[in-house]
């Protein structure tokens, strides 16, 4: 296949520069205006390459079509992606650095501030020797997720549509807003999308394949203290911060984020904010096994329940909240979906690497509405962070899955 990596480049250069954090404190959806400028360039870069049926609706979900060429009756295929970007670092003004034929050496990112993108950091760096990489300047994050997986979705498509001689079902895109804040698919519309199953592009690096993902909940626990001025305190004050610092360590000290990895779930401690007065934490509970899960969010409940207990009724008080499920047992009445990509991978000279989610995708609250939505590599690492970094070549790769996946389907007898 001879996809124009320039022009895949210059679209994702494009997307990566315009800021489209999301913000889980708004009461709007999407959560941020600046979400629509992204979602208004796409509707129309997919009716400038020759999509159908583009539209965006009232919560800037965009969605487009590309008919079937072919007289058989296939599966109509989806690709999914996200516009939005992580809130937990600055997104604006992001100044993406090319470095051509990787040597396989430190990259300064930031040489005011002494900000190295380093293998002896990230080890996998040396994966990518003579690679193109894009990363940061050291100061935002990059928005390869999902950025990438926008762009690569794309450029499939432009494909396609450039090559009409080349046989598909029909194809479905999507377009999402909100997704790193839990909110993607809030509002998404499974029967107008149309598609009998779909991919998101939202994975990282080069090979994964995921269909297994955390059960996720988010607790909000709120201390109550009394200030009293600090000359007078005795017997009188409550301090709201030392009552919640008793209380994470309370949680299990090597179930932390830092200290698990594959099927090991976790307590993450995300926002921590207040006074004496008034202390307010802020916690994300994950689990691939949905009976450790459920004992999680006990366990949890328990501490609250105890410490009230110690301290008085109504000194914490817990919100606890599920915000989706593991998506295998939706997947796995129809593994063809994972056999398919699988093979897709293999005709690109890729290996699969098939692995749990750390974390969440929109595929997986939509495989709970009916749309089985595994999720495939985007070719990024570090995402979130200013180590953020992805090789031009992993994207080349997520695009020719994309169209092997088509190839693939449309041999097939429905």
């Amino acid at each position: 296949m001879n996809i124009n990596k320039n022009e895949l480049l210059e679209r994702f250069l494009r997307y990566v520069k315009i800021d489209t954090r999301s913000d889980e404190s708004s009461t709007t959806f999407p959560s941020t205006g600046k979400q629509w400028t992204l979602a208004h360039l796409l509707c129309d870069e997919l009716k400038a390459i020759g999509m159908e049926d583009v539209s965006i609706d009232d919560h800037a979900y965009v969605m487009a079509t590309l008919p079937s060429n072919i007289d058989r009756k296939v599966p109509v295929l989806g690709f999914i992606a996200h516009v939005d970007t992580s809130p937990e670092m600055p997104g604006d003004n992001v100044k993406p650095q090319i470095v051509e034929d990787y040597s396989g050496e430190d990259i300064v990112l930031n040489a005011e501030k002494k900000i190295l993108l380093s293998p002896s950091d990230f080890p996998e760096l040396k994966n990518y020797i003579g690679h193109t990489l894009i990363t940061t300047d050291g100061t935002t994050l990059l928005g390869a997720d999902d950025k990438a997986g926008v762009a690569e979705i794309i450029t499939a498509m432009d494909y396609l549509c450039k090559h009409p001689e080349i046989p598909h079902g029909t194809i479905k895109v999507a377009y999402t807003p909100d997704e790193e804040i839990g909110k993607g698919v809030d509002h998404f519309d499974v029967q107008k999308f149309g598609a009998q199953f779909a991919y998101t592009l939202d994975g990282g690096a080069i090979g994964e394949l995921e269909f297994e993902n955390f059960n996720a909940a988010g607790a909000k626990v709120f201390v109550q203290g009394r200030n009293i001025h600090p000359g007078y305190a005795k017997g009188k004050m409550i301090n709201a911060m030392l009552l919640a610092m008793e209380f994470n360590n309370m949680l299990p000290e090597f179930e932390k984020p830092q200290y698990t990895q594959d099927y090991e779930g976790f307590y993450h401690l995300v926002k921590m904010e207040g006074g004496v007065e008034n202390c307010n934490l802020q916690y994300i509970i994950r689990d691939h096994d949905k009976n450790i899960f459920e004992n999680r969010k006990v366990f949890i409940q328990h501490v609250v329940g105890y410490l009230n207990q110690k301290y008085g009724e109504g000194t914490f008080t817990l919100e606890l909240k599920d915000q989706y499920f593991n998506m295998r047992q939706q997947v796995e009445p129809a593994m063809h979906i994972i056999e398919t990509a699988r093979k897709a991978m293999e005709m690109a000279g890729i290996e699969p690497h098939i692995k749990p989610i750390r974390g969440g995708t929109d595929g997986a609250r939509l495989s709970y509405m009916g749309l089985p939505c595994p999720n495939l590599f985007s070719g990024g690492h570090n995402f979130h962070g200013k180590h953020e970094y992805i090789p031009l070549e992993s994207m080349l790769k997520a695009v020719e899955v994309i169209l092997n996946i088509v190839k693939l389907y449309s041999e097939q007898e429905y």
